[in-house]
């Protein structure tokens, strides 16, 4: 997708090196770092200097390449694994990358190891783009159906970043809003804020308008009386781990959104790669739910007069703060999931018929 009017991946290599978009510098300042060891992909994903569970995933993938390359040792290999799962414990593309990436190198000679592990890295990144891809052009169609029907801008409400600055390219939940803007089809973002890290004012808006796409960033509460008002047509949201019987654990305050667009009668969607669903937990209450820093909430950034970023505190300093990062939306109130595939309901039955 383009900033500025160039054409950016989120990660890519050069030279034995990774490079990053800094996500914590958006939307200031856009700058490319440099990615060279294990420890910089790890601090990279436990920071959020990249985030949104595919692109972490690619990350970690990138991670092992960088392990091998600073350490050829089985032994460091599996404890860098290790590490890089345990580096954010909500999003399940994480571990399924590095999983993937031991298993591809398993019994593989040292001498072949790092080329190996390269074409596996990029062929995850070239995988998610795919994934990504053909979640736009399937979501595109229910978008398509309500422009018909309405033949006026379609309004839709996303909740934190799903956006390409998420994955490699295109996006999940605003693949299909780029897919249908590159058809011509009106459209118009209301993107929530998103406390306390403020990805969909910071990112999701920001990545928006560089595609040329009308957008609204409001507060994370004001989306209810949006939806009673009539102004929102439909809801996108990503995920960062969906169960097989359909719930999904996705950023703090997608629940509430659900259960306002239930209310309302406004179709809730999903839109996930496939690496994003979890065959295994089986009850929501067993996912891990990241609680990040307080000092995120209690703390904000922006620019100062003189254009340099600069946080202050805006709690008062005894007050405490719980920063969970993540909720879940049980399947009742997911209309539908859109993925790689296709579009199924949001049950065992749905995804299997889809995955089998």
């Amino acid at each position: 997708m383009k900033i500025e009017g160039k054409e950016y991946r989120t990660i890519w290599s050069e030279n034995n090196i990774v490079k990053i978009i800094d996500q914590t510098k958006l939307p200031h300042q856009f700058i490319i770092k440099d990615l060279q060891t294990v420890n910089d992909a790890m601090n990279a994903i436990k920071v959020m200097e990249v985030r949104g569970a595919p692109l972490i995933g690619a990350t970690a993938a990138y991670g092992i390449v960088l392990a091998i390359i600073e350490n050829n040792d089985q032994t460091f290999l599996k404890k860098s694994a290790e590490n890089l799962i345990s580096s954010r414990p909500t999003a399940i593309n994480l571990k399924w990358a590095v999983d993937r990436m031991m298993n591809r190198l398993s019994g593989v000679n040292s001498d072949k190891i790092l080329e190996i592990a390269f074409n596996e890295a990029k062929d995850i990144c070239e995988e998610d783009i795919k994934f990504c891809e053909n979640i736009g052009l399937n979501g595109l169609k229910i978008i398509e159906e309500i422009y018909n029907k309405k033949k006026d801008t379609v309004n839709i409400l996303t909740h934190c970043n799903a956006g390409w600055l998420a994955t490699i390219n295109w996006g999940t939940a605003t693949s299909p809003i780029y897919h249908a803007h590159k058809k011509g089809i009106p459209v118009h973002v209301w993107a929530d804020e998103t406390r306390p890290r403020n990805q969909g004012a910071n990112l999701t808006s920001y990545e928006l308008t560089e595609e040329g796409i009308k957008n609204t960033i409001i507060a994370d509460n004001t989306g209810g009386i949006l939806m009673q008002r009539g102004e929102v047509d439909m809801c996108i949201v990503g995920t960062d781990r969906t169960l097989a019987n359909g719930d999904v654990c996705n950023k703090v305050g997608t629940y509430l959104k659900a259960l306002a667009a239930h209310d309302n009668n406004i179709p809730f969607y999903v839109a996930l790669p496939s690496s994003t669903i979890d065959w295994n937990i089986k009850d929501h209450k067993d996912i891990p739910i990241e609680e990040r820093n307080s000092e995120e909430l209690s703390h904000v950034e922006g620019l100062d007069e003189k254009g340099d970023i600069k946080k202050i505190q805006i709690y008062p300093k005894k007050s405490k703060a719980m920063n969970l990062a993540f909720d879940v939306t049980p399947a009742k109130y997911v209309t539908g999931l859109i993925t790689e595939k296709g579009i199924c309901e949001a049950s065992e039955k749905g995804l299997k018929g889809l995955f089998k």
